[in-house]
């Protein structure tokens, strides 16, 4: 890696994701035709060939995820136990779901719902019945299945990332595998697909949203649609996800998400009262009950017997659509989750986004149909079938206020990509430089500026189509990637778990009545909260004192020992190697907090340096076990160490017979 302070670029992932890239490009650009038979047969070939392997991987992931939300394993926080959630529930979720699929929603909530109804994948169309399986398939393609993929790569690269301190990239889903050796050749190639796939899928999503907004903005100001125009929005939207780049992640992508969140609410309100409301809530209940009756079938249902390329023009469409999409998704909203349990995770990833677009769909999507099957707007089918991008200002113009609201679209659909274009940016910047998110802004901006180039250039070159079927076709290999992941995430988990047995009751010394001298010693240390200082000289004195005399034990037994004191931030680290295995750390830090009312009698009156106090709390290998051993001699403080030795020594022979590949540090 290049050691300049100027920049953090992995060159081994950097120089080959820019080469390929400008590769695939100039094909796409200079040989539109050639490029797009090239890529949409291989991705007709993988929908023919593989479609049974897209469709069952979905079904796994989508079990998995589930699975760990619910089994004891949903515990375990993504991070540290001590850790805390960075981000609020609002602006965490508006997160999820402005990086998620927020663009998407824009573009399919009317269009999707009512070309189903017009050309279903079997049977007749325009019918009652086309209308109920509509609105059953398009919550399926947009529900579970899409967030659980999603979810796969977050909690992996989460979990991996700010638990076990492997890098935040895609290259850490691959260790339970290879061990090590990610960090050489094949970890530099896995970062460079995902490179390339989110690059290419955040370009060519910019180049189609801007048909759309195009299409927008002619409907409401009469400006042309054409190349110029488009390449101007492309311009234009590019510079300001630059701006919020430039912002980071708090000042720039959450500020937009949230923004994106109201703005959102605010039309998705005006539809459900200016609409046929109570007609909206009726449909929102049977639509979900469908879904769930029938998410089994469809998970599986390749529609073997009936002869029909629906499969491979929609639903495996979509299956691919996202796991191309997973690594840039993941990884963003495994960077906005650190803190939080796994539980919490996989219901806020995939549930609150879910529920947010079920409703979102059905007030759009059946409003549509109802006004094509009840109020004779058989235009809106037809806008539909000539051109999707304006099927929401076309839906817009049978509702009062149709101006205001299509301006308020056109300026959700700017924002949404603004956040996808930000975000991916922010992922790829991660990626490229092996993991690290304290990156010059300069290379922030380097791939906002590019994503934008790369749409500019195929759009005028018209070779748009062809590189989304190039990313789609990543998305075989990528799904390959997955399905070890959730293996070697599991068995993380599993190890965990052990783990955790072994060493969860802690031997304080105390409760097991260890503690020297007299009831008046017990009496004194019960009552007694230290200042900071004071813990600060025990920590110096008293416990390097202990692990100094656990140290000469251990090392007459031939155990390396390394201890380290770092007075200033007052910890002590004791530390024995396990050669092959993971090392055993007992570490003793200062917590700081409040003294509580009742330290004092009602007689005695604080101080003000008395309203502070410090704990000497015990951290072990997965953080803080909340245990404070102030006022322990040296003895009990070593038994402490001894005793949690004992219960380490037993989790390895546990884990003896697993040979886990995963550090637990």
């Amino acid at each position: 890696m290049d050691s300049s302070p100027k920049t953090t670029m992995l060159k081994p992932v950097f120089i080959p994701s820019v080469v390929i890239l400008c590769i695939l490009v100039l094909y796409a650009a200079l040989m539109p035709t050639h490029a797009g038979e090239v890529f949409n047969g291989a991705k007709e070939l993988l929908a023919e060939k593989f479609g049974w392997f897209y469709m069952l991987s979905v079904g796994i992931f989508t079990l998995f995820v589930v699975f760990l939300a619910v089994s004891p394993y949903g515990r375990f926080k993504l991070g540290p136990d001590q850790s805390k959630p960075a981000y609020s529930y609002l602006s965490w979720f508006a997160m999820l779901f402005s990086a998620g699929m927020g663009i998407g929603l824009m573009f399919w909530s009317v269009a999707e719902p009512v070309m189903h109804y017009t050309s279903p994948p079997v049977g007749e169309g325009s019918t009652i019945e086309a209308a109920r399986e509509a609105m059953q398939i398009t919550f399926f393609h947009w529900g579970m299945h899409a967030w659980a993929i999603y979810a796969v790569v977050g909690l992996v690269l989460a979990y991996f990332s700010f638990r076990h301190g492997l890098p935040l990239s895609i290259r850490s889903a691959l260790y339970p595998l290879i061990g090590e050796r990610i960090y050489g050749g094949i970890g530099h190639s896995v970062d460079t697909v995902a490179v390339l796939g989110t690059i290419l899928g955040v370009a060519t999503s910019l180049g189609f949203g801007v048909l759309q907004i195009n299409s927008g903005l002619n409907y409401l100001f009469d400006i042309p649609v054409g190349i110029t125009t488009q390449v101007i929005l492309i311009a234009l939207i590019s510079a300001i996800a630059t701006v919020s780049v430039i912002l980071g992640l708090d000042g720039g992508v959450k500020r937009l998400s949230e923004l994106n969140l109201y703005l959102a609410g605010l039309l998705l309100l005006f539809v459900i009262l200016a609409g046929p409301t109570f007609f909206l809530f009726s449909a929102l209940v049977q639509n979900i009950g469908a879904y769930l009756s029938g998410i089994v079938s469809m998970t599986f249902n390749q529609h073997v017997y009936d002869s029909t390329p629906w499969m491979g023009w929609w639903t495996l469409f979509y299956w691919a659509w996202w796991i191309a999409w997973a690594p840039f998704v993941g990884m963003f909203i495994a960077r906005v989750s650190r803190g939080r349990t796994i539980r919490e995770f996989i219901a806020g990833v995939l549930f609150v986004p879910v529920g947010f677009t079920f409703v979102w769909m059905t007030v759009f999507g059946n409003s549509a149909l109802d006004a094509i099957m009840n109020k004779g707007a058989d235009a809106l089918s037809a806008a539909v079938s000539a051109d999707v991008s304006t099927a929401l200002f076309q839906f817009l113009e049978l509702f009062p206020f149709s101006g205001i609201t299509s301006v308020l679209a056109v300026l959700l659909v700017v924002t949404f990509f603004v956040t996808s274009s930000d975000s991916g940016s922010l992922v790829v910047d991660t990626i490229s430089s092996g993991g690290k998110d304290n990156n010059p802004v300069w290379q922030r901006i380097f791939w906002a500026v590019l994503e934008g180039v790369v749409a500019a250039a195929l759009l005028i070159a018209g070779g748009l189509g062809a590189l989304q079927s190039a990313s789609i076709a990543i998305a075989l290999p990528f799904a390959l990637i997955m399905l070890v992941a959730c293996w070697g995430l599991w068995r993380a988990l599993h190890l965990e778990a052990i783990r955790y047995e072994s060493l969860q009751h802690h031997m304080n010394a105390g409760r097991h009545g260890k503690i020297s001298g007299t009831w008046k010693s017990r009496l004194s240390r019960l009552i007694e909260f230290p200042s900071v200082e004071e813990t600060r000289r025990y920590i110096r004195k008293d416990v390097v004192k202990a692990m100094l005399l656990v140290e000469k034990e251990l090392e007459d037994h031939h155990w390396e020992v390394d201890i380290n004191h770092d007075d200033t931030k007052g910890v002590a680290t004791f530390r024995v190697e396990h050669s092959g295995d993971m090392d055993f750390i007992y570490e003793v830090r200062i917590k700081t907090g409040d003294t509580p009312t009742f330290a004092f009698p009602d007689s005695v009156n604080p101080s003000r340096a008395q309203k502070k106090y410090g704990r000497a709390e015990v951290y072990l290998q997965d953080g803080n076990k909340a245990y404070d051993i102030y006022g322990y001699d040296e003895d009990v403080i070593a038994t402490d160490i001894i005793d949690q030795f004992e219960k380490h020594r037993h989790f390895l022979h546990n884990t003896s017979s697993l040979n886990p590949a995963i550090p637990i540090e």
